[in-house]
């Protein structure tokens, strides 16, 4: 009879792509890992894996049963979860998410989470979309709340919310009369999110279209950051005003009204992988869904 934990180490080994991989995510040694691989080959009648000095492959065979132990997976994993309330719902999710989602209805998450399923812990680590998107990619985290959808095979998507971006400045900017051009806006630095993101090239290509041949543009993947700089004057930024709600209603900031094209606004997705531990990261992006339309309902963006 084949061992269940044999096929599940074999496609860990082979989702990995290596046995040290596999080792540390099933917590166990690599001789562990290497005997299980022996002992499923054995059963088998063939080898799953080519090994030479640059590593281990798939074979041909190999490659055609990954499928099936996938499957074989998932269904232990559907048993259990219909075997078990919701209620204990266990083990750690690490949770990738951008900094804007923890500036709008993340803690609310958090709370929920700790409400309904005690016996799930949750490591968090913010960070940009382009980072976590490696990160999911290479099954550093399980879970990512990022600007997508992504668009690659294996990753399912779910979508959150969207959140407008606006053109902001500190009273202190004397940016004058008001509607306002690009042109204009052209002379003081424009602070936005860091450049390797989509808001970033969108704000760039609006001013160079305005005939701003050189806008000086300061990024930063720290909202703080963003945040701090346009309080103080050195520039106008472009930033989702739902983080700014208590600068606007004090008066720290103000939107202001701009004669150009709407920008792309925020489109925020719930990121994993398809597999057969899927269903604790499904869970959680379902229930961040619902969420997030509670929180758009309460609080209406508005550009």
């Amino acid at each position: 009879m084949i061992d269940l934990r044999n096929i599940e180490t074999f496609f860990w080994v082979a989702t990995l792509g290596g046995f040290r991989a596999a080792a540390e995510k099933l917590n166990a040694t690599q001789p562990a890992i290497s005997q299980r691989i022996a002992s499923l080959e054995s059963d088998l009648g063939i080898r799953l894996f080519d090994r030479d000095v640059r590593g281990i492959k798939l074979t041909g065979k190999g490659q055609e049963l990954l499928s099936h132990a996938e499957r074989m997976l998932q269904l232990r994993r559907d048993m259990q979860e219909a075997a078990r309330a919701k209620s204990v719902m266990s083990g750690t999710l690490r949770l990738g998410v951008s900094e804007t989602i923890v500036h709008t209805w993340l803690p609310t998450l958090m709370e929920y989470l700790h409400d309904t399923y005690p016996a799930l812990m949750v490591e968090i680590q913010v960070d940009t979309t382009t980072v976590l998107k490696t990160q999911l990619a290479s099954r550093q985290i399980d879970l990512a709340f990022l600007l997508g959808p992504m668009e690659e095979p294996r990753i399912e998507n779910l979508y959150l919310c969207n959140y407008p971006l606006s053109w902001v400045a500190s009273p202190k900017l004397k940016v004058g009369r008001q509607p306002i051009s690009l042109k204009r806006l052209g002379e003081w630095p424009v602070i936005t999110y860091s450049s390797t993101t989509d808001p970033h090239r969108a704000v760039r290509q609006l001013l160079q279209q305005a005939g701003v041949d050189a806008p000086r543009m300061y990024g930063s993947s720290a909202l703080s950051v963003i945040v701090r700089m346009a309080l103080d004057g050195i520039g106008t930024a472009v930033i989702a005003p739902v983080i700014l709600r208590k600068e606007l209603t004090q008066g720290e900031l103000r939107i202001l009204d701009v004669k150009a094209p709407a920008l792309p606004p925020l489109h925020y997705t719930a990121c994993w992988m398809q597999g057969p531990d899927s269903q604790v990261p499904r869970t959680v992006a379902e229930a961040a869904q619902h969420i997030a339309r509670e929180e758009a309902l309460r609080h209406p963006a508005k550009p």
